[in-house]
């Protein structure tokens, strides 16, 4: 049987949401240790899942896929020293590619996502001429029934207002080449969370984002 998210480590990320402090989480490492613990558990689960439609995810390491718990406060007027999530990345930037899948747990607000977050300019510029140059087969793949199923559409955080410099100013995918970020995100309740079936449900919608990431890969190895 796959492992699911325990009730342990929702309840652990509630209670350090409220007590956010160095403190109370030294007080509560053991409870911290369990919860990680969990969360690799799963995200191994997630791997070898996802590895059977997706072989580069399946060189990946469970725990190293982890962002660390501690927030970087130098630059932030919000001074909590601790994240009140997991988060997992497989692949985004790891390697060759620049596309993979995230996992985000949080009580009342996990997802799933993937594709490719906030590239560097250089890699941004790239994936818009794939865009651009073939704008049918990108649609085709956001047009799928298991892709529309699962997902509204790209995300449109920081969306130009313009169509970026470099491109016709009637090209047909231009709404598109608009974009920052190419990713797609999908909300998971806590209910989803501690399922038997989690990592089978959760591979099944991270398998519909496979050909988008194909897609993007693609713009930086024709």
């Amino acid at each position: 049987m796959k492992p699911a998210i325990e009730n342990s480590t929702l309840q652990f990320l509630r209670e350090l949401s409220r007590n956010n402090n160095r403190d109370w989480f030294n007080a509560n490492t053991m409870s911290y240790v369990s919860a990680h613990q969990n969360v690799i558990a799963f995200v191994e689960g997630l791997i070898e899942e996802i590895s059977e439609f997706d072989e580069g995810i399946g060189k990946m390491d469970a725990k190293k896929s982890l962002f660390r718990i501690y927030r970087d406060t130098r630059f932030s007027k919000d001074k909590s020293p601790y994240k009140t999530n997991f988060g997992a990345s497989l692949g985004m930037g790891k390697g060759n590619r620049k596309s993979g899948y995230y996992l985000h747990i949080e009580p009342g607000k996990s997802f799933l996502a993937g594709g490719v977050y906030q590239p560097v300019s250089s890699d941004l510029k790239e994936i818009r001429k794939e865009i651009s140059r073939n704008g049918k087969d990108f649609l085709k793949i956001l047009e799928k029934d298991d892709f529309r199923n699962h997902f509204r559409g790209l995300s449109v955080e920081n969306k130009l207002i313009k169509i970026p410099q470099g491109f016709e100013k009637d090209d047909p995918m231009g709404e598109y080449l608009k974009l920052k970020s190419f990713v797609v995100m999908h909300p998971v309740s806590d209910s989803a969370l501690h399922s038997e079936k989690a990592i089978h449900h959760f591979s099944k919608i991270y398998q519909s984002i496979k050909p988008l990431n194909d897609f993007l890969d693609a713009a930086f190895f024709d």
